[in-house]
C-alpha cells in the first residue's frame, strides 16, 4: 500500500479516536464553558449558552456525567464553567468536585445560564458568552466537537480557525482528510500497517469500551437493554453478546456513568458500536491480539468513511454505519475479503439505513441493538454469496456508490425529518 495512504489513514485513527467522558454533546458544551471562564480569567456573573437544534436534541435527554444526576443545556454549561478543565478536552469534567455540583446546582436554578436556539447553521454549533460586569469572552465551536473555531475577548479577537470545517482548533493538529478513504484501501491498510503504529489508540478503545460496557452488564443503568437481552436470550449466543456488549455500553453511557469512552464520528455510542461487537467476537473464537487490532482498524475506518458523506450529527442514527463497520471487522476477522465486505456493507446499509436519531438518550442503547443484529444478518447473507442488487432502492452499481446514495439521504434527504423531529421535541 502507498505509505502517504498509509500514513494518512494513521492520522485519521489518531485524530478521531479520542477519549471522552459522557455524551459528546454536552461535553462539548461543558468544554466550550471551560474555555471560556479560563478566557474570561475569573468566574463570570453570567452566560448565555446558544446551539443548533441538532446539540440540544442531543443535549436535552441524557444526564451530564459527574453532574449528580442532571440534565441539561445549563447544566453542561455551568458545570464546566465552574469545574471544567479545558486541557482536558472532551474529558473536561473528569475532575468535578462535589461542592463544584452543589455550586452549579445553585446557579442554574437562580437563572445564571439563558440557553438560545440558533437556527441556520452548522447541525453542530455552540457559542457560549460569559459576562463578569462589563468584561465578557466568547468561545465558538463548529462542526467538530472539540473543534474551537473562534474565541473573543472583550471585543478583540483572539483566535479565530483559518477554515471553519473543523481542521485545526487552537493547539491542535489539522484532522486529515476523509475523502481518501475508500473500502479497498482500508482493507488493505488493515493488512499491512505497521502494529505498533495503531496499538496505542486501539489498545486503549479496547480497555476503555470494555470497561463501560462490563459496568453496563452489571450494575442497572438506563432502561438496561444489554442486561435485558442477556436475561432473555441467554448469554449462549455470540450474536446477543455482541449485541448485549455494545447496548450495555450505551445504557451506562447516555444515564451519566463517569467511565470515559473511546469515540468513533464524534459520538461515544458509535465509538462503543463499532469496537465491541468485534471484542466480543475475537474473545469468542480466540482471535489473537494482533488480528483484533487489524479488525478494530477496519470497522472504525469503514465507520468513518460512510460518516464523510453524512456528518457529525443529523437526522441518520449513527449507530447505523458504526453497527455496518463493525460487521465489516468481525468479517474480516474471519477472513473475508473485499467482495465479501462489499456485500455486507450493502445489506447493512440497505436495510437499516434512515433510523433516525431523536437525540442522545437511554433508548439509543435499544438502537445499537438493532444496529449490530442487522450487521450481523448483513454478514451471514455476504457469507452466502448473497447481496441486494443495484436498482434495489438505494443500492447502486458498486459499494462506494451505494455509500455515497445512503449518505446523501442522510445528509440532504432527511435534512427537513431532522427539523420537524426538532419542532415535535420542541413542542411546537
Amino acid at each position: 500500500m502507498n505509505q502517504s495512504i498509509c500514513d494518512h489513514y494513521t492520522a485519521i485513527l489518531n485524530t478521531e479516536l479520542i477519549t471522552a467522558l459522557g455524551c459528546t454533546e454536552p461535553i462539548a458544551i461543558a468544554y466550550a464553558g471551560a474555555t471560556v471562564r479560563k478566557v474570561l480569567g475569573t468566574m463570570p456573573d453570567r452566560c448565555v449558552t446558544a446551539c443548533s437544534g441538532n446539540i440540544i436534541k442531543n443535549v436535552k435527554g441524557v444526564t451530564v456525567p459527574n453532574s449528580g444526576g442532571m440534565k441539561g443545556i445549563d447544566t453542561a454549561a455551568v458545570l464546566g464553567i465552574v469545574g471544567g478543565n479545558p486541557e482536558k478536552v472532551l474529558a473536561v469534567l473528569e475532575d468535578v468536585t462535589a461542592e463544584q455540583i452543589e455550586q452549579t446546582k445553585r446557579l442554574t436554578a437562580s437563572g445564571f445560564c439563558r440557553c438560545e436556539l440558533v437556527e441556520g447553521v452548522e447541525n453542530l454549533y455552540i457559542v457560549i458568552t460569559a459576562c463578569k460586569g462589563s468584561d465578557w469572552a466568547q468561545v465558538e465551536i463548529r462542526n467538530f466537537h472539540s473543534n474551537i473555531t473562534k474565541i473573543t475577548k472583550n471585543g478583540r479577537t483572539l483566535f479565530a480557525s483559518p477554515k471553519q470545517d473543523g481542521t485545526s482548533s487552537p493547539g491542535q493538529s489539522l484532522f486529515p482528510d476523509k475523502s481518501l478513504l475508500n473500502v479497498r484501501d482500508i482493507l488493505d491498510y488493515a493488512a499491512s500497517v505497521e502494529l505498533e503504529a495503531i496499538r496505542p489508540v486501539l489498545s486503549r478503545q479496547i480497555a476503555c469500551n470494555t470497561a463501560i460496557s462490563e459496568e453496563g452488564l452489571k450494575n442497572p443503568w438506563g432502561v438496561q437493554v444489554g442486561r435485558t437481552l442477556l436475561n432473555a436470550y441467554g448469554s449462549g449466543s455470540i450474536a446477543v453478546r455482541a449485541r448485549a456488549s455494545a447496548a450495555a455500553g450505551s445504557d451506562a453511557r447516555m444515564s451519566g456513568c463517569p467511565l470515559p469512552v473511546v469515540i468513533n464520528s464524534g459520538s461515544g455510542n458509535q465509538g462503543m458500536t463499532v469496537s465491541l461487537p468485534v471484542i466480543a467476537y475475537a474473545r469468542e473464537y480466540h482471535i489473537s491480539d494482533e488480528q483484533l487490532l487489524r479488525a478494530l482498524a477496519v470497522s472504525n475506518l469503514i465507520a468513518l468513511h460512510q460518516k464523510k458523506y453524512i456528518g457529525s450529527l443529523s437526522a441518520y442514527c449513527g449507530a447505523v454505519s458504526a453497527a455496518c463497520g463493525a460487521g465489516a471487522g468481525i468479517a474480516w476477522m474471519f477472513g473475508a475479503g473485499y467482495e465479501e465486505i462489499s456485500r455486507l456493507i450493502t445489506n447493512t446499509i440497505a436495510t437499516i439505513g434512515g433510523m433516525v436519531c431523536d437525540g442522545a438518550k437511554p433508548s439509543c442503547a435499544a438502537k445499537i441493538a438493532s444496529a449490530v443484529d442487522c450487521a450481523i444478518t448483513a454478514m451471514e447473507l455476504a457469507r452466502q454469496g448473497l447481496s441486494f442488487q443495484p436498482g434495489e432502492g438505494l443500492v447502486m452499481e458498486n459499494v462506494e456508490k451505494t455509500i455515497e446514495s445512503v449518505g446523501r439521504m442522510g445528509r440532504e434527504g432527511m435534512r427537513s425529518t431532522d427539523v420537524e423531529i426538532l419542532n415535535i421535541m420542541l413542542g411546537k
